[in-house]
Order: C-alpha cells, then structure tokens, then sequence
C-alpha cells in the first residue's frame, strides 16, 4: 500500500518532438491538459504531488519543480528533484504521457519497496519502465556521477544502483503518448 505521506512527481519536461507540440499541456479526461489529469488523480492517492518541468507552463495550480541542468531528461528531473527537496527519502516518479498506469500498480511498488533498494520499478512485457517508479534518495550520488558524465539514461544508472524489478503483467497501462496517433486513441479511453 502507498503510504500516507507519500510523494509523486509527474516528469513533463520533456521535449515532446514526436508528437510535435507539448504533450503535457494536451487536453485529456476532460481537463485542460494531461498534466491536470495526472495532477488530480495522483491527488486522490499521494499525499502531495510536483511537476518536474523546465519551467511552469501550466494554466492550473500546482507545486513545480523546475529542472537546475540545460539538458532534458529524467535523470536532469530525478536529480533536480532530490536537490530541490531535500529532506525527503523517496519519491514516485511517472512520466505524464502515461495516464492508464493504476493505482493498483503503484500499490503493487509499495509492496515491494523496502530501505535497501535504490529504485523499485515497474516491469511490463516491454521490458523495464524506468518512469513508472520509486526513487530512493541513495539513488542520488550514482545520478550526480552519471549527469556529469553525460550519461543520461536511466538503464545504465541502474547498472550502478539496486535495484528491484517488479513484473507487472498490465501492458495497455504502460501506454506513452509519443506520438498524434497514439493521443487520439487514448483519448478514446480515457476516463
């Protein structure tokens, strides 16, 4: 179970260059934009919840937590993220292109979440979703080194990390919205 001081972060810094304008700022589930649908579901279950952006573009109210790097990427996020609040140990990042991830997912990363792992993430028959996931703050020196080297993906962070991987056998849920196509179809099922 997701515990009641629990926090999530939604990573809508992103450059959005497949679906050729900002998907964060899509309308989606009958709100002004996906980042309001994942801001006001992940409410209902997370004690608070941040956007992780380059800088605050939303028309609604909500906690930014603005990337400190040039670059773009979730490992400029999970470290500004960690840098920006840090008095907390851990954090569950999802990516905002990913509105069909459940709360019964998220239940089943708590389950298996314990103080010695780094990461807990989720893993659909596409292999790892590293932006479905619990973010230990001992995670953070392997992010630090990994930036400064220029390696931005999380995979090989997670070389460096342990890491437990748990099997979700819920595909349609790790839908990303990368591309017009991919949008359209989901707002057909959208909530």
């Amino acid at each position: 179970m997701i515990p009641s001081n629990s926090i999530a972060i939604i990573l809508a810094g992103g450059k959005s260059s497949r679906m050729q304008r900002d998907k964060a700022l899509l309308p989606f589930g009958g709100y002004s934009s996906l980042a309001k649908f994942q801001q006001k579901r992940l409410s209902k279950i997370f004690s608070k919840v941040y956007i992780s952006s380059k800088n605050n573009k939303f028309d609604f109210d909500v906690d930014i937590i603005e990337d400190r790097y040039e670059s773009s990427s979730p490992l400029v996020a999970l470290v500004s993220i960690f840098e920006a609040l840090d008095n907390i140990e851990e954090v569950f990042l999802l990516s905002v292109d990913a509105p069909f991830v459940e709360k019964s997912i998220i239940n089943t990363l708590y389950d298996n979440n314990t103080s010695v792992d780094d990461v807990v993430v989720a893993q659909s028959n596409n292999g790892l979703e590293p932006l479905c996931a619990i973010y230990h703050r001992s995670c953070l020196i392997e992010a630090k080194k990994a930036l400064e080297a220029n390696r931005h993906k999380l995979h090989s962070l997670f070389e460096k990390l342990n890491v437990k991987i748990v099997k979700i056998d819920n595909e349609s849920a790790f839908i990303n919205l990368n591309y017009p196509s991919e949008y359209r179809e989901a707002k057909k099922g959208a909530i």
